[in-house]
């Protein structure tokens, strides 16, 4: 099932950036024999039909995947994401885009499992129907800032959570930190990965540094922009905080996006970050 209600911004570069990192770690947690959960606390509607385009307004996948889709140069990570999306489309044509749960679920083996929490009613049912047949995976029509903290620690022992609000309100900037801290003190060893907007700096500054004095130990932050940060501008940024994040994750990550940002940037104006806001 297929979802119009974010279609304009699916596939854009923060969704980019986002599922680019969590290839990257799915990729590398699924190494290990052993079974795993992935926990996804805003799911959506799971997969959608990108919008066309209309006289008065670009859908904004083409500053994102839609500048990959062709290119003969993508880095191998970046080739490996856009493989994903691939399977999504068929006929070579970009018409879909997959969201978080479309990306865990293809690459999960069958002893793994997802717990997927949406609460928006009709993103649910569309959720709820895309993996009605996929018995790994439970879908949950309940506030992923709480429910999450329930089903840790996994049985598995091992754990990927995704951290992923729509930040439509001011609060959830300190919720999802509140959220992280709460889940970390369940299951320290889990792997979390969140995902933020840059629209006020200032609020990501007040993130950073919340996280910095948390007392938790590392965390990677990997940031990718195409524009400078300027008030009215909508968002300019976006990033993902990552807790325990894959050793080799950082040193993967500096190039690829120099590339994103020199290939996604507007008019020159890409730029990256990749710091380590704690390590071991």
């Amino acid at each position: 099932m297929l979802s119009y209600r974010h279609s304009f911004h699916a596939g854009n570069f923060a969704d980019v950036l986002k599922h680019l990192v969590l290839v990257r770690i799915l990729r590398y947690m699924t190494q290990k024999e052993k079974p795993l959960l992935y926990l996804d606390t805003h799911a959506g509607a799971g997969a959608y039909e990108l919008a066309p385009l209309q006289a008065d307004k670009r859908p904004e996948f083409e500053g994102g995947i839609g500048r990959l889709w062709s290119r003969p140069d993508l880095p191998e990570a970046v080739g490996d994401y856009v493989a994903q999306v691939r399977r999504v489309n068929q006929g070579g044509a970009l018409r879909h885009y997959p969201g978080s749960p479309w990306f865990a679920r293809q690459m999960l083996r069958g002893n793994d499992r997802l717990a997927l929490h949406e609460l928006h009613p009709a993103d649910f049912l569309l959720l709820q129907e895309s993996f009605r047949d996929d018995r790994r995976t439970r879908v949950r029509r309940e506030d992923g800032f709480h429910s999450c903290r329930a089903l840790l620690p996994p049985a598995e022992r091992r754990a990927l959570v995704l951290i992923d609000p729509p930040y439509e309100l001011k609060e959830d900037y300190q919720r999802v930190v509140d959220t992280l801290l709460a889940a970390h003190r369940r299951f320290a060893s889990g792997t979390y990965a969140l995902w933020y907007p840059v629209v006020e700096r200032r609020r990501i500054d007040r993130l950073e540094k919340a996280l910095r004095e948390s007392g938790m130990r590392r965390i990677l932050l990997l940031e990718l922009g195409v524009a400078a940060d300027r008030p009215g501008y909508g968002m300019t940024a976006s990033g993902m905080i990552v807790v325990n994040p894959p050793w080799s994750l950082a040193a993967e990550m500096q190039p690829v996006l120099g590339y994103l940002a020199e290939i996604l940037g507007a008019e020159g104006g890409g730029h990256c970050r990749v710091v380590e806001l704690a390590g071991e």
